[in-house]
Formats: C-alpha cells, sequence, structure tokens
C-alpha cells in the first residue's frame, strides 16, 4: 500500500501535511491497519511460540506470503502483512520490529534475530511536507540479522551474509560476509559450506 504521497494525483496543498496531523495513508487503508492490529492483539500477540503455524495462516489471511515451514514469533510487531514475504525456514524473532511500509522479502533460511529492526521507510527532509518515502529490503537465502541490528530502506542483504549484532545497515550486504559496527563494514568472508542444505 502507497502513501497518499507516492499517488501522482494526490494534492497535498488541499490537506493538511504529516507534519501538522495529516494523515499519510488513505482512511480506508488506516482502517485497515487498525483491524489487522487488533486481530494480531487478540489472536496471535500471545500465543506460544510452537504454534508459529497459526500465526503465519493469520498473515496470509492479510495478504502475507509465507512459506508454511517460516517461523514469525508472537512479539514481533508488523506494519502490514501484505508487504511481506517469507521462503522456506525464514524466520523472525521475538521483538522483531518489521516496519514494512514497502515490501520485505526474507528468502529461503534466512533469520532476523531478536529485536532487530527492518525499516523500509524514510523521510524526504528536504521536502516542507516531509512526505513519506520508502523503499523495499530483501534478506537474502541463509543470511543473518543479527540481535538489535538495524537494516534500512533499499537495503539488499546478499546470500549467506552476516549483519553482527547491533550493527546499521544503509547500503548493500555483499554475499557470504561478515559486516558488524554502525555504519556497517565488512570483517571478514563466511564459509559457503554454512548454507542450510
Amino acid at each position: 500500500m502507497r502513501s497518499r504521497y507516492s499517488d501522482p494525483t494526490f494534492d497535498s496543498t488541499a490537506q493538511p501535511l504529516p507534519r501538522l496531523g495529516g494523515a499519510t495513508f488513505a482512511f480506508r487503508f488506516r482502517l485497515m491497519r487498525l483491524l489487522w492490529t487488533i486481530c494480531w492483539i487478540l489472536l496471535a500477540a500471545w500465543t506460544p511460540s510452537f504454534l508459529y503455524p497459526w500465526r503465519s495462516w493469520l498473515l496470509r489471511r492479510f495478504g502475507a506470503r509465507i512459506h508454511s515451514t517460516a517461523i514469525v514469533r508472537s512479539s514481533v510487531k508488523i506494519w502490514w502483512p501484505g508487504n511481506l514475504i517469507m521462503g522456506r525456514h525464514a524466520s523472525m524473532g521475538p521483538g522483531v520490529i518489521c516496519y514494512n511500509v514497502a515490501e520485505i522479502a526474507l528468502e529461503d533460511f534466512a533469520i532476523v534475530s531478536q529485536r532487530s529492526h527492518l525499516c523500509t521507510g524514510t523521510h524526504d527532509v528536504n521536502d516542507p511536507g516531509f512526505p513519506l518515502k520508502s523503499r523495499p529490503i530483501s534478506i537474502g537465502s541463509n543470511a543473518w540479522i543479527a540481535a538489535e541490528a538495524f537494516v534500512g530502506p533499499g537495503v539488499f542483504v546478499g546470500e549467506g551474509a552476516v549483519l553482527g549484532a547491533r550493527g546499521v545497515a544503509f547500503s548493500k550486504l555483499d554475499p557470504w560476509t561478515i559486516y558488524v559496527g554502525n555504519p556497517a563494514k565488512a570483517v571478514k568472508g563466511r564459509n559457503r559450506d554454512a548454507a542450510a542444505q
């Protein structure tokens, strides 16, 4: 779902700016997100770990494309399921923030560890309207986003890449490379034999 400011027919001069309390998204979509949030809180947020098939089923009802073996923990915060793709055995750990105003894709065996933040949204700081801008995130197969790491808008995490704990990535992470720090810097290669078979 795109913001109203991404729609070329939207007249932003007739609406209050988001900085002044104006809405970024159309009313219909805000209602859909409210319904999603209520459903997650009532039907999934309290469920034990082993009920991941139930949580995946619920996410699919709201448009997520999730493989039956993917795991989403109950404490994950997903902004909008329709922008989520998860491959075989991909997983999101406890407390992950998935701010997917644009698409977030986790390929097969990709792991996002506890309290990591996947953020597809930012704002145009040079526009007085401060409009929302978004770009997708792609996390390659066998990649690992370690605990409390941050992945910013438009980042492509290559196959088998690792972003170490509390690392911050704003640009592409090369395949089979380990990154650490803020901003993330490559420190060494990763053995390709680490791929799940």
